[in-house]
C-alpha cells in the first residue's frame, strides 16, 4: 500500500486529459444530488448507482466500490487526519475544502473506470456540475479549490496502486479455470439458464487488505459417503424446494430478503448508520471504505475457494436430470453414490441458483464479513442495526423489507438459514462462509483504517 510514486505521476498526466474533457462536458449536464446529510454519503450513493448501473456482478462491483471509497477516504484523511491512509500519504493545505476533495476523488475515480459507459459518464458529469454549482460548493475556487487538488491526487493514487491488480474487463466477463474430472460432487452449470461461470478471475485479484488470494481457504466440503452429507442433503431438499411443504411463509420471505444486491444492501446500511449516529465526514468515509474493501476481499476469497473446490449445487445433487450438455460432464449428471439419499427428478430450488460453484457460500461469507465490520467500527457485537432487503411483494430489485439485528451473531445466523431455505446452499457451506468472512474482516481491519495516536 506504499510508494509507486512514478506510476502515480504517469497516471496523473493521463487522467488530467480525461479531467479536462469531463469538466467541459459536465457544464452541459443536469443532475440532482442525492439528498443525504454529507458529501461522503452523497458520493457513496452516486458510486453505488454507477457500479450497479454498469451491470457488474456483485463481487466485481465491490472492487469498483472499493476503488472509489478508498480514494475518498484517503482524501478526507489527508485533510482531517486521525487515521492512517490506505495509500501513500497526501499533503493537504490547511485551507483545502473537504467537500471539494470528496467530490473530486469520487468523480475522478468513477469516471476513470467507467469511461466506456456513455450514459454513466453523462450522469457523473451532471452530478459533478451540480456539486460545483454556486448553490452547493461555489465551484471549488480560491482557497477551497485546494481541496480539489487533494481529491485529484487521491483518485490518481488509488488508480496507480490498483493498476495490474488482476481485474478483468469488460464488466461481467468470465474466464478459464482449472476443472475437475466429472463425477459425483463436481459442479455443473445449473438451470434454468445454464449461464457461463461467473467471474472465476475474481478469486485471483490482488486483495485490498489481505496479503494474497486464498489466504484463508476453508476445509474441504464433507464427503458424500458421510452421515453428515445425508443430513445436509435431506435438509435442503425438504426446506429449499420451490414447492416445499415444510418451509414457513416467514422462512420463504427471509430467503427472498437475501436476494438483494449486496452492494446496495450494505452501502445503504453504512449510510443509515452514519445518519443515525450523526457521523461526520471522516468517520463516514472510514466506515464506507471499511465496508467496501472488506466486502471485496471477502468475495474474492470466497470465489477463490469456490473455483478450487468446485462443489455441486443442491439442484445438481438432488436432480441429476437437471444437467444439460454444459461441457463439464455427461448428461444426465451423477448420483451421489450414497444409498441413504434419494434423488428427486424435477426438484428445483426456491431461489434461482447463482452461476458459480457452491462451496463455501458467498452470501454467508460477505454477510459475516459485514457483521464484523459493523462490530469493529462500533466497538461492540451489539450492533443494533437495520438491514434492508428484497420484499417479494414489491418491484424488482427493491430494498423495501427491513430486518433488525440486535447482535452480529443474529445477522450471521439468519443468512445461514436464508440460503438453506432458498435451496441454493447446504447448511455447512454457509457456516463455512460465515467463518471465512469473519477471518477476512478481522484480519483486514487489524491492518488498515487504524487510528493515528
Amino acid at each position: 500500500m506504499k510508494s509507486l510514486s512514478t506510476r502515480i505521476l504517469g497516471l496523473v498526466m493521463g487522467v488530467a486529459v480525461v479531467a479536462a474533457v469531463g469538466a467541459a462536458a459536465s457544464r452541459n449536464a443536469q443532475a440532482l444530488l442525492p439528498p443525504l446529510p454529507n458529501t461522503v454519503q452523497q458520493w457513496n450513493k452516486i458510486a453505488e448507482d454507477t457500479v450497479v448501473g454498469s451491470g457488474a456482478f456483485q463481487g466485481e462491483g465491490e472492487v469498483y466500490m472499493s476503488y472509489t471509497s478508498l480514494a475518498v477516504y484517503d482524501a478526507v484523511v489527508a485533510i482531517r487526519g486521525g487515521y492512517e491512509p490506505y495509500g501513500p500519504a497526501i499533503s493537504a493545505p490547511t485551507e483545502a475544502s473537504l467537500d471539494c476533495a470528496v467530490v473530486e476523488a469520487a468523480y475522478r475515480t468513477l469516471r476513470h473506470y467507467f469511461s466506456t459507459f456513455p450514459a454513466l459518464v453523462a450522469s457523473l458529469d451532471g452530478y459533478y456540475s451540480e456539486a460545483l454549482s454556486p448553490s452547493n460548493l461555489n465551484g471549488c475556487t480560491g482557497d477551497a479549490g485546494k481541496g480539489t487538488s487533494v481529491g485529484f491526487a487521491a483518485a490518481n493514487s488509488i488508480i496507480a496502486l490498483r493498476t495490474g491488480d488482476g481485474r478483468m474487463t469488460p464488466v461481467g466477463t468470465t474466464s478459464p479455470f482449472e476443472t475437475k474430472t466429472p463425477g459425483p460432487g463436481v459442479w455443473r452449470l445449473t438451470p434454468p439458464q445454464f449461464l457461463a461461470p461467473q467471474t472465476p478471475w475474481l478469486g485471483s485479484v490482488q486483495p485490498f487488505l489481505l496479503k494474497r488470494p486464498g489466504q484463508f481457504r476453508p476445509e474441504p466440503p464433507i464427503p458424500l459417503s458421510s452421515r453428515e452429507w445425508v443430513r445436509q442433503f435431506n435438509e435442503v431438499k425438504a426446506y429449499g424446494g420451490a414447492t416445499s411443504t415444510v418451509r414457513t411463509s416467514d422462512q420463504t420471505a427471509t430467503a427472498r430478503f437475501y436476494t438483494a444486491n449486496v452492494i446496495r444492501q450494505f452501502n445503504l446500511a453504512a449510510r443509515d448508520l452514519a445518519t443515525a449516529r450523526s457521523l461526520d465526514e471522516l468517520k463516514t468515509a472510514r466506515l464506507v471504505a471499511m465496508v467496501n474493501a472488506v466486502s471485496a476481499d471477502a468475495l474474492m476469497s470466497v470465489l477463490n475457494a469456490k473455483y478450487r473446490f468446485l462443489f455441486w449445487r443442491p439442484v445438481t445433487a438432488i436432480d441429476p436430470t437437471s444437467v444439460t450438455a454444459d461441457g463439464f460432464g455427461p448428461v444426465p449428471g451423477f448420483n451421489d453414490g450414497n444409498p441413504a439419499t434419494i434423488e428427486e427428478p424435477g426438484w428445483r430450488p426456491l431461489i434461482t441458483t447463482p452461476n458459480h460453484p457452491e462451496y463455501p457460500a458467498a452470501h454467508g461469507t460477505n454477510t459475516s464479513a459485514m457483521a464484523e465490520v459493523f462490530s469493529e467500527f462500533l466497538g461492540t457485537d451489539d450492533i443494533d442495526l437495520d438491514i434492508h432487503g428484497f420484499d417479494a411483494a414489491g418491484f424488482a430489485g427493491n430494498l423495501d423489507a427491513v430486518h433488525h439485528f440486535d447482535t452480529a451473531e443474529q445477522l450471521r445466523e439468519e443468512v445461514i438459514n436464508a440460503r438453506l431455505w432458498g435451496g441454493i446452499h447446504y447448511r455447512r457451506s454457509s457456516e463455512a462462509g460465515v467463518h471465512l468472512g469473519l477471518k477476512v474482516a478481522h484480519y483486514g481491519l487489524k491492518h488498515a483504517f487504524k487510528p493515528v495516536h
